[in-house]
């Protein structure tokens, strides 16, 4: 018999279709399969999720044989994993297979929130341009880039950013030990000593609303702040707040607090560019988090360590 499997949020037909050979599959978002589930949970020892969606205690406390979660994406902010540490389940990521992408969605936004590329466009489409030149915008070459979470997505947006003529610097938890940037010693610190702030810093307890109200006023009137890590990093009260009364330049983001039914007051911010958390959201990518998840449920029912654990 196929050993059974959990899956929580859907993934890409050719990865369900290799999951479906390989698995019993037990989709957690069909109704229809309310019964059937309850009836496998003693038998399943596997969940696949996703990233934005994670994995309630309460379905790793109905499930007494899980082994492991497959996180298809990289955060784990919807996990609990000092409980799953605890009943011995290993949650594994797709850690490096999305790294380029959502660097890539950073930059995009650097330059876009910068150069006022959405603003522009709508100039053109609306006909202004005919009555008048579009407004001088600001260019990414000599300004300071600030890092706020050096990890691998980190470390590429800064590579990526110093072929623009960037100036990285970074404020990280932990020492990093391979980069000759600037470590500044507090966030606080870092966005004083920032033109432009990217966060990208692991959303957890610790790091709720790490980007404050203290940190926008730091950042200056002549700042931008760009968020690819999760809405819950940024207090969305004191940014919509600074974007209003101009005590920051601008934002450009691809994560919200309750995406996607975000705050309307984002949609009238002034100076914004906003997308809906498409970091990693290629066809490429996500058939590579794809075949990653793939590869951790197989070694773990092979008796091995999933290879991107992470608790």
């Amino acid at each position: 018999m196929k050993p059974d499997l959990l899956l929580l949020e859907q993934m890409m037909k050719p990865i369900e279709e290799q999951l479906d050979a390989l698995y019993t599959v037990h989709r957690a978002y069909d109704p229809s399969q309310k019964q059937s589930i309850e009836e496998a949970l003693p038998r399943i020892r596997a969940a696949a999720t996703g990233g934005g969606g994670g994995i309630s205690k309460e379905w790793i406390e109905k499930l007494p044989n899980l082994g492991v979660v497959a996180v298809n994406g990289v955060g784990t902010d919807k996990i609990d994993l000092k409980f799953a540490r605890e009943r011995n389940v290993d949650v594994a990521t797709t850690l490096g297979v999305l790294t380029d992408d959502v660097a890539d969605v950073g930059i995009a936004l650097i330059l876009a929130t910068l150069r006022q590329v959405v603003a522009g466009d709508a100039y053109v489409r609306s006909g202004n341009w005919k009555k008048g030149g579009f407004p001088l915008a600001t260019s990414p070459k000599g300004k300071k880039l600030g890092i706020l979470g050096l990890g691998q997505i980190g470390k590429a947006v800064g590579r990526k950013a110093e072929a623009f003529g960037m100036d990285v610097r970074y404020w990280n938890r932990s020492p990093v030990k391979d980069t000759s940037w600037k470590a500044c010693a507090t966030p606080l610190d870092l966005a004083s000593d920032s033109d432009v702030l990217c966060v990208v810093i692991s959303a957890n307890a610790e790091t709720f609303n790490i980007v404050n109200a203290e940190m926008l006023e730091a950042l200056g009137p002549n700042g931008y702040l760009i968020n690819i890590a999760r809405g819950t990093v940024v207090d969305e009260d004191a940014l919509l707040a600074a974007l209003t009364a101009g005590k920051i330049a601008g934002a450009g983001l691809d994560v919200f607090v309750n995406e996607p039914n975000i705050r309307e007051e984002f949609f009238t911010a002034p100076n914004t560019v906003l997308l809906p958390h498409v970091g990693s959201a290629t066809h490429e990518t996500r058939m590579g988090m794809g075949e990653m998840v793939l590869k951790n449920l197989a070694a773990y029912f092979a008796g091995e360590k999933p290879p991107t654990t992470v608790n």
